[in-house]
């Protein structure tokens, strides 16, 4: 895949990508995470992949940036493995009604669709996780229904809860924490999505499909209240 290589910041190189978002990419990029990880031990503090670019934060004392650049070209330059990634369907339960979801009925109302189908479009599809970011565990997923896409509000909220799931562009999303956000908020689910305490903290990792399937208030606050 064509790519170029970049500096960031005064210690990290990135890999980006000029392919369109896809799945392809990103067992791609993934899979090149996977060989940095072992080709770069000991000379980086982070690998983060991304939707299109793959983000090395090296060490400056133990490697110098030609260095790693060199070393990364190399791998480059070979078609990378097939890597089985096991990849799992995990089902998100979600409350759609108001108190759940501020900006469900506005949403609906910007893409001229009821409230009932935004429903129905958002919980009849498999989404793609592309990518974890801006916060730990946020899951962003790929595959809304082009019906669906909204632009970001232009005003961010200040606090959105945790759990709460959104719509931003043509992305759908999960906050796994209280958070400020600028995505449209229809749902909510009452999981724990990042949990640091577990050897895997988050709910999801990149690959994985996610289904969402509307539940009631009740059964919301009987889920929250379950001992996990």
């Amino acid at each position: 895949m064509p790519y170029q290589i970049v500096t960031n910041g005064d210690a990290g190189l990135s890999v980006v990508f000029t392919a369109q978002v896809s799945e392809k990419l990103t067992r791609h990029i993934q899979v090149l995470s996977r060989l940095c990880a072992k080709e770069f031990a000991g000379l980086v503090t982070d690998i983060i992949p991304a939707y299109q670019s793959l983000t090395l934060c090296y060490l400056p004392l133990a490697a110098h940036q030609q260095q790693i650049m060199e070393k990364l070209q190399r791998i480059l330059r070979h078609d990378l493995p097939e890597q089985d990634f096991n990849s799992q369907l995990i089902t998100i339960p979600v409350c759609y009604e108001q108190a759940y979801a501020p900006d469900l009925i506005s949403l609906a109302q910007a893409c001229d669709l009821s409230v009932e189908q935004v429903i129905a479009l958002h919980s009849n599809t498999d989404y793609l996780l592309h990518m974890l970011g801006f916060s730990p565990g946020f899951l962003y997923l790929g595959g809304l229904d082009p019906r669906l896409t909204c632009p970001r509000k232009t005003t961010p909220s200040a606090r959105v809860p945790a759990g709460s799931v959104g719509i931003g562009g043509n992305q759908t999303g999960i906050y796994p924490q209280q958070t400020p956000g600028g995505w449209h908020i229809i749902g909510r689910t009452p999981i724990t999505l990042f949990n640091p305490s577990l050897p895997s903290p988050c709910v999801a990792q990149p690959l994985d499909k996610i289904r969402f399937t509307a539940i009631s208030a009740a059964d919301f606050e009987a889920i929250r209240h379950t001992p996990t």
